[in-house]
């Protein structure tokens, strides 16, 4: 695949629908943000299309208009995509696991956090980039849609339990879309059941609705901590879905090679 530049965007609006929560908010998010890439088979009048963000990638269209290794950039990713592209996922990755998704809506009140003592909840400001490094490389992946905690910390849309100027947990608007906000959330391993993540999520959640937004969750099924901060901040299921987690690219033979 090819990546498209800006100026084609607007003649993709229709294989990705606005308006949606989760990660159907994903390339409202790119164009929006900036923090993507846009790819397609041919730039004039595609027959497949693709949009990524952080680890994520969406695909549309036929994947008979794809070569064998076409994909192969996506190796390491979370692919959302129709069924008829599995099997071309096997000829292109070593691996693919499907992961049971559930996307959540905001639509109760959330559950009471009450910080300890000398714990601020705040919106993050650009000056707060380095207290999100300072989670740790286990934490990098809620700013990758960003492009980076600079970016995110400068966004507007994260807010942070901080205690003495160091980020104890952290959540923020993952996909930016038009009428819905995906919410991501973290606490610090030592600091996690002190309902740091809730009080975060629910400051957030209140920003977002401010916006005129809603706020929508999503995790994997199997994640149960996840989904009990989702109920508790007020997410209700709404929906539910797949994607593929990839592994390596396979090494695919050159047209005309011979065998060894």
């Amino acid at each position: 695949m090819i990546e498209l530049v800006p100026s084609r965007l607007p003649a993709l609006a229709r294989w990705f629908p606005g308006g949606a929560p989760g990660v159907a908010a994903l390339p409202e998010h790119v164009e929006a943000t900036g923090s993507g890439r846009w790819w397609a088979d041919r730039p004039v009048d595609p027959r497949a299309v693709a949009v990524s963000s952080g680890d994520h990638v969406l695909l549309r269209g036929d994947p008979g208009a794809l070569a064998p290794d076409a994909l192969a950039r996506f190796a390491g990713s979370y692919i959302e995509a129709p069924a008829r592209f599995l099997p071309l996922f096997g000829g292109v990755f070593q691996r693919i696991d499907p992961w049971e998704r559930m996307v959540y809506v905001h639509q109760a009140p959330a559950m009471a956090a009450r910080p300890a003592h000398g714990i601020t909840v705040r919106r993050l400001t650009p000056k707060d980039a380095a207290a999100v490094v300072g989670l740790g490389p286990g934490a990098a992946w809620i700013h990758k849609t960003w492009g980076g905690p600079e970016q995110l910390a400068s966004s507007g849309l994260c807010w942070g339990a901080f205690h003495r100027g160091r980020a104890l947990s952290l959540a923020c608007t993952y996909f930016l879309g038009s009428a819905y906000e995906d919410v991501a959330a973290l606490a610090d391993p030592g600091h996690r059941r002190q309902h740091l993540a809730l009080a975060c999520v629910t400051a957030l959640c209140q920003d977002i609705a401010a916006r005129g937004r809603t706020a929508s969750w999503t995790c994997s099924r199997d994640n149960r901590p996840s989904r009990l901060l989702a109920w508790s901040a007020g997410f209700r299921l709404t929906r539910e879905y797949v994607h593929y987690a990839t592994g390596p690219a396979r090494r695919l033979a050159l047209p005309g090679a011979k065998a060894a």
